[in-house]
């Protein structure tokens, strides 16, 4: 990603500019597609294919990783016509949110930013 460009920020407030899969996506480079698929079905003992890692991002048309196409929090985000949780007056009491953000708590340091920048 070059300096010019704005980082995509999922639904959640995981980067998706900055993930492996993503980039390799915009890359198109398929050897490094099935290494991450190896690397991330060790890392999260789960059956991942290449065809789990290619995405184009959260928020936007194309393809998306294993995971995003069936997010809760995203699906919300999207029902709600929001650009991510950090703009939803229900942040706080989110359960779905606050869950995910115990397993990444980066993505939470981002929607705290956004939210606050919003308020």
């Amino acid at each position: 990603m070059t300096n010019n460009e704005e980082k995509m920020i999922a639904c959640c407030g995981l980067v998706c500019s900055d993930c492996p899969g993503y980039i390799a996506t915009k890359a198109g480079d398929a050897a490094k597609i099935a290494a991450i698929a190896e690397l991330w079905a060790k890392e999260y003992n789960a059956n991942i294919s290449p065809d789990d890692v290619w995405c184009d991002g959260c928020i936007v048309e194309g393809r998306k990783c294993g995971h995003c196409g069936e997010c809760e929090i995203r699906a919300c985000s999207i029902s709600k016509e929001l650009a991510n949780c950090g703009l939803c007056a229900e942040l706080d009491a989110c359960e779905k949110i606050q869950n995910f953000f115990k397993l990444a708590p980066h993505a939470k340091n981002v929607i705290d930013e956004i939210a606050n920048c919003s308020r």
